[in-house]
């Protein structure tokens, strides 16, 4: 379980761990002003209030157990306008984990306790200087596997989806209040809000919770890496790009038509985009067939590669079609059929002319890439990356995991303002519609963390790093 002692200090080693040029120890807590004080000598000479009295100072520390002192930088927080809400104090110092480990064990020995897994994070967010979602977010900065989930983070962070449901809250708050005053005045006949307002206001609610919850849905569908794969018909270069995009030679490649019967995977960056790439069996679809009719009757071994081929294509957040530059023109039309109902299923697709390298091949218009000589490969970069950008991350403002989270909340609270609106329409007495919204208040509180439980907290901060 969490700590929630909160007039107690804590510390912890707050950058990576391993060498480096520097190292950062951090420290938050009633006493982490005095106790660094006691062992911080300025370099200026000047001891009396060397660390309250400046935000950031040069300095040695002299501890027991170190031959010599340590040059360090102090960076102090003395007040409560720090991260935590609490004296903050960072000390900077070289990144040798020997000599960070020896700062760590003399301030324990002082009396400052190891903090826990999120512990500063949790600080903060008790002390009201970041709300659930902004803490999640800090998470989400941490873990960003890529730009676009690091954009969205820093989004979330900067109160992207903070503001539009405090709004929502405080809006059905404000109802709310005008309900209950005209419960107080019932006897007196007098109606603070009437019934149609009400309706309206409900209704403007369920909208904007509907919009929330498409968002968070559309969040947890693209989590993750962006998975694309690649598809195209038998011998089309499908296998010599992917290593060529992997780096690696991990898939055969071999002018056998059919060399790929199950998928191949890897995962590399690309333009800061993480990538998990899959290389597909080819489609072995008869000319003039039903191109919905992905599992042809080759023999078994093609039939099941068929349908991996196909489980891959739907899991997929863009298609790249790879299509043979010396493709015979009888097979062009078979393609075409396949790609088109792609399309038509609403997938996410681009189309790649592959083996252009070739003497004899023919020079089509449109996207034209050699895996051998790495011609347009740059250019199926910039493309796939505009448009995962565009369909799959979009502008979201929501990281994966607090989405899972909010998709909960936000069901019920549209229950509840389905069951307010209701009662509005029957002309239901003030009671009920009162009860109805402050659930849904409490439940929009719930994401916030205006209303949380300790489980709530342990499960979310459980999940951080040591000295975050």
């Amino acid at each position: 379980m969490m700590h929630f002692r909160l007039d107690d200090t804590i510390g912890a080693l707050a950058s990576a761990a391993g060498a480096a040029g520097r190292g950062i120890i951090r420290l938050s807590g009633p006493a982490a002003v005095t106790l660094v004080e006691s062992v911080f000598e300025p370099a200026d000479g000047e001891q009396r209030n060397s660390v309250r009295t400046a935000s950031a100072r040069a300095g040695m520390l002299r501890l027991e157990g170190l031959r010599a002192p340590a040059p360090v930088l102090i960076y102090a927080w003395p007040n409560r306008r720090s991260y935590t809400g609490q004296p903050v104090v960072e000390i900077h110092a070289p990144g040798s984990p020997p000599l960070l480990e020896a700062i760590l064990a003399n301030l324990f020995e002082r009396g400052i306790r190891p903090a826990g897994a999120g512990e500063f994070t949790l600080r903060a967010f008790l002390a009201g200087r970041i709300d659930l979602l902004q803490a999640e977010a800090v998470l989400g900065v941490i873990d960003a596997a890529d730009v676009s989930n690091l954009t969205t983070a820093l989004r979330q962070l900067a109160g992207g989806i903070s503001e539009p449901i405090a709004n929502l809250r405080n809006g059905l708050m404000n109802l709310l209040a005008d309900l209950e005053a005209g419960l107080d005045f019932v006897e007196e006949d007098i109606q603070f809000v009437s019934r149609d307002e009400v309706a309206r206001r409900i209704s403007a609610a369920n909208f904007e919770v509907d919009r929330l919850l498409a968002q968070c849905e559309s969040r947890m569908q693209s989590a993750g890496r962006a998975r694309i794969v690649l598809a195209g018909l038998p011998n089309a270069g499908k296998s010599t790009l992917f290593n060529a995009l992997v780096g690696r030679e991990a898939a055969l490649v071999s002018r056998t038509a059919g060399t790929t019967r199950d998928y191949l995977r890897g995962e590399f960056d690309w333009r800061g985009l993480a990538v998990e790439l899959s290389d597909t069996a080819g489609w072995e679809g008869e000319q003039g067939q039903d191109a919905s009719d992905f599992a042809t009757t080759l023999d078994e071994v093609s039939e099941a590669a068929q349908a991996v081929a196909e489980k891959q294509w739907e899991q997929a957040d863009l298609i790249i079609w790879c299509s043979a530059c010396d493709l015979e023109p009888s097979e062009r039309p078979a393609e075409a059929t396949i790609v088109d109902r792609l399309r038509s299923r609403g997938r996410s697709l681009i189309v790649v002319y592959t083996k252009s390298d070739l003497e004899s091949a023919c020079r089509p218009t449109g996207l034209v890439i050699s895996a051998i000589s790495g011609t347009g490969l740059a250019e199926l970069a910039a493309e796939c990356a505009r448009t995962l950008a565009g369909e799959r991350f979009g502008t979201s403002a929501i990281i994966g995991t607090t989405a899972a989270r909010c998709r909960e909340c936000l069901s019920h609270s549209r229950q509840s303002l389905t069951r307010a609106s209701l009662a509005a329409e029957s002309r239901m007495g003030d009671e009920l519609l009162a009860l109805e919204i402050r659930d849904a208040v409490d439940d929009l509180g719930r994401i916030l963390g205006a209303v949380y439980t300790d489980d709530i907290l342990d499960r979310i901060f459980s999940r951080f790093c040591i000295g975050k």
